[in-house]
Formats: structure tokens, C-alpha cells, sequence
């Protein structure tokens, strides 16, 4: 590097030139690219393109011309950037779905309310449209700054005169570096209206206002449900209101109905939200649609939704409505460029914001006019003057040497002024002929009238007020027109019960300990040979259960997590398949058991569950607190310590009696009374205290005259009555049920209560031994019971299958 070089060469640290890069590209992005002037409510490409338009003369009144002239001349004059963005927004400017009152006429494909592209800018013909004539009337009356283009070549407007308030008419949308705007359009006759009264009642209030403007006037129709927070945008300049599509419910063939949609919310794709609800139907999340159609054609828009028969229309509506695009939350947020900066500004602000515009725009008009209508007076006064000496003046100039000296000659004769002398010296030979001095007066007479009219604008604001009110009263009388958004005042509250979508039908499920769960149509269950579903391998069936899709699973786990699923939530599966993990419904531990299932039809029954741990902790809890509007996560049905977990969980409507049975033959009963009905989450309290080596395996209720049967891990049976066994309190050890031998002692495996005459099953790992308990007599507590299997080690302990 030579010495010249390296003199030129900064040393700077790159957090320094990152922060000063990023700075200029944000204030770049902020002030000339992506928000709108708060007073043409126009962006630099939109201005750039409107303004290449007119000056090319490609305007309302003339023939259409290529868009892609105008692409280029933009371009090439104003916006040195890609093509592609010029032309979107050009595209953009003609699409009367996006744009309240479209400021481009185009022909040809300009895309489509359901997302499609416009065709090539080679195959689409462009020109103004007649109201944006408007935004640029009598700009070349020196109305507004220009400043040199991008390469000095030329001059382009830094604003545009906009002779109606095209901001809040057609709103803006946009997302800069750290800013973001999204105003809402409005409807021309209502904003004017505004306009109008804020100009005659400067002290006026937001209220005042709002009994013209009623709200934001979507191109697209559509219900806009929310004054409250129509009216806080309007205030804060930010506000969430709710946008929903216009519908009818009309009958059909068969007594069924269909939904019908025929507006929709603002910006929403139709082709995507048509998707949507066909996939809801396809995935049945919604029962009751049997087919979505598009009937959209040149006579407006149409979606229709056809119904089974007997679904509730307005549920079917309301899920509809919460779950697609068939209602949005539309977010206002109006952010504009106010002095060059970007300011959050509410609906007066706005307002005032372009009146002051407005004033400056017609200030400016009225002082060129005045200027023009002077210079031309004096023209006209030296014209006059000059009839009067005609044929002294004709000699003058005959008798010059040329233009310029008769210039002077007529000056010195008569006291002309320069302006006035090179006027005369331009005149046409003809027109000495036919000078009429009457006219002349008469246009001085005009000219006298024009200049004392400006004279009266520019002294007085309540003049200069009168004439923007005119015209903007000649705009809303020209290009008024009906309002399409509906405003509702309050913002309908959607209350789905999803079972009036559902058509009632009977079908088998089936939960696995591991989390596997189906549910199969009685007609496949009966076609299938096995009554036991598939399962993996390891697995073990934890409900089988015949119930109908209006019904509604409760599902237990080892941790004290409760899983709330509807039965038509459920997979449909063959019954030979090994169905659907429950994690794919809810979101639940992997490691977790389900240990109890139950089908509940009504949570508002006197019932309880109730519940009880490997260490001996209970609890019950009415059934009417599972009942839940959320499920799309496992919930705590009881708080189960680290070293513990939950065993079973018994249905109850009352219990007279709660029989806790341990492994050494520890016995423990006592009433129901000394449970209080606690709520989800609560730990519970001790049952029972369990020795050492000793564990929980059963806990029953009971009642006085019930039975209970037991089983040893030595083949013993014993049969015992209830009332034989003390009642204690809880909390306590219990009593020995059965005799104590040093030896090889007896241990309780299982217990079950039965009635009389009850077949039961005692599964060995040898196999299957079947008993009738009318068979065993009841004995006491003491007694071992009588030997009825000879396999030592027992598998499942007893297996009721009555």
C-alpha cells in the first residue's frame, strides 16, 4: 500500500460502522420506503408512480397504456429499484379488494382476491383513475417542494396536493426498521364529513367526530364488531377490533341447510380460507360439514357450506368463526410520517394534520393564481393603453431598427413597461386588426375580480377554509360512495359446545396401559374375530369399553395426571390396529402409565373420585371438577410426591366404608366421613401407615354387608366379611386379616370384593384356574384360607370376569 493510500484509509471499529450503517439504512427504510406521508397517505414508490403517470400523461381520460412504460419510467426517473416492486405496487394501487378507492385503472389480470399473481407488467395496460386526478391536480401551480431525483436529472414532488384525504381513505399498510402502521381504510363521504366539521369546530372532541366517521369501511365488506375499541384506536391510535364475514343459513333439499358466505374480512385470501375449512371437514374436526364449494363468480362473491343433516347451523358457524379466517382480529395501529418523523397519531390528528396540508396546498395555489392573474392585468392595462395610440405605436415600431429597439422606442414614447413593450412587440399582425378595447377592459374587469377574490383567500383563513370545504363537498358529491363494512357495537362473545357438531354414534375404544387409544365402529369391532385389540408387545389393556361419540373419557396416570378427552376426539382405528399414542391428542410425559379409565355422559352427578397412592395417601374430589373447556394437555388430578405414585382411582357416588389392604395382611377400615372433597392439585392426606417391607396393594369400599375375597402368593383363598374387620380411623396400622406364620408366611397379592355366586378367575404363570365363590364360605380374620392352586407364583392374582 503507497503512502497516498494509506492516508485515505480510517481506522474505525466495526461496532462504530455497523451502528452508523444500520442507522442510515433505518432512517432510509422509516422515512422513504415502507410508511405513508401523513398527508397524501402515500409511500415513495406509490407517489412515484402516480406522479410518472401524470406527467406522461397517462391519465384517466386518455387510452390505457402498457404497464410496463410506466414501470420503466419509474425506473429510469424517480425509483432506481427493481421492477418487480414497482410493479407490485402499481398492481397494488388498481386491486379494488385491497383498495378502498382504487387510484390505477388497469386492464387485464391484476391477481386476484384469492392470492393470484397478476399477470406480466408486458400483457396489463394502465392509466389513472379518475379520483386520483385529484392527488395531483394543479401540481404544476407550484403547490408542493420538489426536489432533484435520484440523479439530478429531473425534479420530483416530495408530496402530492391530494384534494381528498387519501390516508384515511384508502389506509396503509407497511413494516419499517422498528416501526410498523396499519390504518384502516375509511369511506370517502364519511371522512370528509370529518373533515368538514373539525374545519368549522376547531375545538371539537373525538365524539363529535365520531357521529360522522362510524368506523373503518373495509373494500372487502364484512362485520366489524367493537366501537369501544374503534373508538380507542381513534383515540390512541391503536386498537384490536374484530372482523367478521357476512353470512346467511339457508335451507336446502332433504331439510338440511348450508352456511353461505358473501363477504369476508379485509386482506383475507378466500382460496386459503375455502382450504381451511375443507381440511377441517377432511380431518373431521368439525362433524357436521359435508362439502365446501366456491361458487365466487362475476356476480360477486360466494363460499358455500353444506350441512349434514340434523347439525346445529349456528355451532357449526361459531366453530367456523374461531377457527379460520371466517372472522380476524384486525390490529390498528396508525403510524405516518408527520415533519419527517414517524408519530403514532390518533383520528383528530390525522385530521389535522391534513387540514394544515390542505391550508398550505391552497395557500400556495392562491399565491400563484394571484401572481399569474397580476402579471397578466398589467399586460392587459398596457394592451389597453396601447388601442388608445395604436397608429403611433405601429409607427414607432416601423420605424426601429428591430425588436429590441423598439423595445425602447415604445418605452421612452409612452411610459411602457418592459413587460408591457415586449407583450406589444409580440403581437401577431392580425391582432392589431381586431384589438377589440372592450374585451381588453372586460378581461381587466376579470382579472380585477380574480385577484381581488385571491386577495380575500389569502388574508383571511375562514376564506381560505370556505374553498377547501367546496371542493372537498365537489369530491364526496363526484365519488361518494355506499358503505360496505357494517358496524356492530359489541364484540360477539363465540361460545362453542362442540357436541352439537357431532352426530351421535355408538363405537368401541380401547386404552392400553402405555397410552395407545382407538375407538372402531361397532361394525368393524364385529367383524373382527378377537374381543383383545392389538397391542405391542409388553403392553397391557387398561379399558375396553362400548360407548358413543357424545361421551367423554376421563384418563388416569401413575403421576396423578388426568387426561380429559372426548370419545369423538379419538383415532379412528381398525380393531386389529394398534391405534394412536395419547402424546399425539395431549401433551403428556412419555414416561407416564395409564393406570384408570372412565366414560363419563354428565359431570354434574353427585360423584367423586376417589384416589390412592403406592404410600398410602387418599383423596377424593368431586367428578364435576374434571370437567374442563382446555384439554390439549394432561392436567393434575392429585399432587403425587417424587418417591411416590398413584395406584388407583376408584368411582364413587358415596362410600360407607374405605378397606386399605397392604402385602403382610394388614388390614385397615374406616368411614368415608373422615375424607373432606378437596380439589385438583391437593396432595390428599395419609390412609395408612405402612411398615417396613410391607406395601399398599388394594384398596376397596365397602359397605357393612359385602364381601371380600383374597388371594396369597401360596394359592390361598380366603372369603371375608366386612363387618368382621374393626372399624378404625385412618392413619393407623390396621389389623392382621389373616394368621401369622414364622415359616413361609402368607402374603396378600390381591383382593376383591364379590357377590355371591360370582364367577372369578385366579391366573397363575402356569395358567387359568376358575372359581365360583359360592363355593368359599366367609371365616375370620385369623384363618389362612383354603389352598386352591398349586403354581406357587401367581401372575395376575384374581381376574373378575363376570
Amino acid at each position: 500500500m503507497d503512502k497516498a493510500t494509506q492516508e485515505r484509509v480510517q481506522v474505525m471499529r466495526l461496532e462504530d460502522i455497523m451502528g452508523d450503517r444500520f442507522g442510515r439504512y433505518s432512517k432510509y427504510i422509516i422515512q422513504d420506503r415502507a410508511l405513508p406521508d401523513v398527508r397524501d397517505g402515500l409511500k415513495p414508490v406509490q407517489r412515484r408512480i402516480l406522479y410518472a403517470m401524470y406527467k406522461e400523461g397517462n391519465t384517466y381520460e386518455k387510452p390505457f397504456r402498457k404497464s410496463a412504460k410506466t414501470v420503466g419510467n419509474v425506473i429510469g426517473n424517480y425509483h432506481p429499484h427493481g421492477d418487480t416492486s414497482v410493479y407490485d405496487a402499481m398492481v397494488r394501487l388498481s386491486q379494488d379488494w385491497k383498495v378502498r378507492d382504487p387510484l390505477v385503472q388497469m386492464h387485464g389480470n391484476n391477481g386476484s382476491i384469492d392470492g393470484d399473481p397478476a399477470a406480466a407488467m408486458r400483457y396489463t395496460e394502465a392509466r389513472l383513475s379518475a379520483i386520483s386526478g385529484l392527488l395531483l391536480k394543479d401540481i404544476e401551480k407550484n403547490l408542493v417542494d420538489f426536489i432533484p431525483n435520484f440523479d439530478d436529472s429531473m425534479t420530483e414532488p416530495t408530496v402530492l396536493p391530494a384534494f381528498f384525504p387519501n390516508l384515511l381513505v384508502n389506509g396503509a399498510t407497511g413494516i419499517s426498521a422498528g416501526y410498523a402502521t396499519d390504518i384502516p381504510p375509511h369511506n370517502l363521504g364519511e371522512i370528509i364529513d370529518a373533515v368538514i366539521y373539525r374545519m368549522n369546530h376547531k375545538q371539537c372532541g373525538l365524539d363529535d367526530v365520531l357521529t360522522f366517521v362510524q368506523g373503518p369501511d373495509f373494500p372487502t365488506g364484512a362485520i366489524i364488531q367493537g366501537e369501544q375499541e374503534i373508538k380507542k384506536a381513534y383515540t390512541t391510535g391503536k386498537g384490536r377490533i374484530v372482523v367478521r364475514s357476512k353470512t346467511e343459513i339457508e335451507p336446502i333439499r332433504g331439510g338440511r341447510e348450508q352456511i353461505v358466505v358473501t363477504e369476508i374480512p379485509y386482506e383475507v385470501n378466500k382460496a386459503n380460507l375455502v382450504k381451511k375449512i375443507d381440511d377441517l371437514r377432511i380431518d373431521k374436526k368439525v362433524e357436521g360439514i359435508m362439502e365446501v364449494r366456491d361458487e365466487t363468480d362475476r356476480n360477486g362473491l360466494r363460499v358455500v357450506i353444506e350441512l349434514k343433516k340434523d347439525v346445529k347451523s349456528e355451532t357449526v358457524l361459531n366453530y367456523l368463526f374461531k377457527n379460520t379466517d371466517l372472522q380476524i382480529s384486525y390490529n390498528i395501529n396508525m403510524v405516518a410520517i408527520y415533519n419527517k418523523r414517524p408519530l403514532l397519531m390518533g383520528l383528530l390528528e390525522l385530521i389535522d394534520a391534513y387540514i394544515q396540508h390542505q391550508k398550505e396546498v391552497v395557500t400556495n395555489r392562491s399565491n400563484f393564481e394571484l401572481k399569474k392573474a397580476r402579471e397578466r392585468q398589467h399586460i392587459v392595462e398596457g394592451l389597453i393603453k396601447m388601442v388608445s395610440v395604436l397608429d403611433e405605436v405601429v409607427r414607432i415600431i416601423r420605424q426601429s431598427k428591430d425588436k429590441s429597439d423598439a423595445k425602447k422606442n415604445l418605452i421612452q414614447a409612452f411610459d411602457f413597461s418592459e413587460r408591457q413593450a415586449e407583450a406589444i412587440v409580440m403581437l401577431q399582425l392580425y391582432r392589431l386588426t381586431n384589438t377589440d378595447v372592450t374585451a381588453l377592459e372586460k378581461e381587466n374587469e376579470e382579472l380585477n375580480e380574480t385577484i381581488e377574490r385571491l386577495m380575500s383567500i389569502l388574508s383571511s383563513e375562514t376564506n381560505l377554509l370556505k374553498v377547501i370545504q367546496n371542493e372537498l363537498k365537489s369530491v364526496k358529491k363526484q365519488f361518494e360512495t355506499p358503505r360496505r363494512s357494517v358496524i356492530e357495537k359489541h364484540i360477539q362473545e363465540i361460545k362453542i359446545d362442540e357436541t352439537d357438531m357431532i352426530v351421535k354414534e355408538d363405537v368401541m375404544v380401547a386404552v392400553t396401559k402405555d397410552g395407545y387409544v382407538k375407538r372402531t365402529s361397532l361394525r368393524s369391532y364385529n367383524a373382527t374375530k378377537s374381543d383383545i385389540p392389538a397391542m405391542k408387545d409388553g403392553d397391557e389393556l387398561v379399558a375396553k369399553l362400548q360407548l358413543d361419540t357424545l361421551q367423554t373419557l376421563v384418563m388416569f396416570t401413575n403421576r396423578g395426571s388426568f387426561i380429559y378427552l372426548p370419545v369423538y376426539k379419538l383415532p379412528d382405528f381398525k380393531w386389529k390396529d394398534i391405534g394412536q399414542h395419547v402424546s399425539n391428542l395431549v401433551t403428556i410425559d412419555s414416561e407416564e402409565k395409564i393406570i384408570a379409565v372412565y366414560a363419563v355422559s354428565d359431570f354434574k352427578t353427585e360423584e367423586y373420585f376417589f384416589f390412592t397412592t403406592k404410600n398410602g395417601m387418599i383423596k377424593k374430589t368431586r367428578l364435576s371438577d374434571f370437567e374442563v373447556s382446555r384439554y390439549h394437555r394432561a392436567m393434575v388430578a392429585m399432587s403425587v410426591k417424587e418417591d411416590d405414585e398413584l395406584m388407583s382411582v376408584i368411582r364413587c357416588t358415596f362410600m360407607n366404608d374405605v378397606i386399605m389392604v397392604t402385602k403382610k395382611g394388614y388390614l385397615l377400615k374406616f368411614s368415608d366421613d373422615e375424607i373432606t372433597p378437596t380439589g385438583l392439585k391437593a396432595m390428599g392426606i395419609k390412609g395408612i401407615q405402612i411398615g417396613a417391607d410391607d406395601e399398599l396393594i388394594k384398596v376397596i369400599l365397602a359397605s357393612v354387608n359385602d364381601e371380600l375375597l383374597f388371594v396369597t402368593q401360596r394359592g390361598n383363598v380366603k372369603k371375608l366379611k366386612v363387618k368382621d374387620i374393626a372399624l378404625s380411623t385412618r392413619n393407623k396400622k390396621g389389623c392382621l386379616g389373616i394368621k401369622a406364620i414364622k415359616s413361609n408366611p402368607h402374603q396378600f397379592v390381591d383382593c376383591l370384593k364379590v357377590s355371591p355366586k360370582q364367577d372369578i378367575s385366579i391366573v397363575t404363570m402356569d395358567g387359568t384356574t376358575k372359581l365360583n365363590t359360592a363355593l368359599l364360605k366367609p371365616v375370620d380374620l385369623n384363618s389362612v384360607g383354603t389352598n386352591m392352586v398349586d403354581s406357587p407364583v401367581l401372575k395376575f392374582m384374581i381376574e373378575d370376569t363376570e
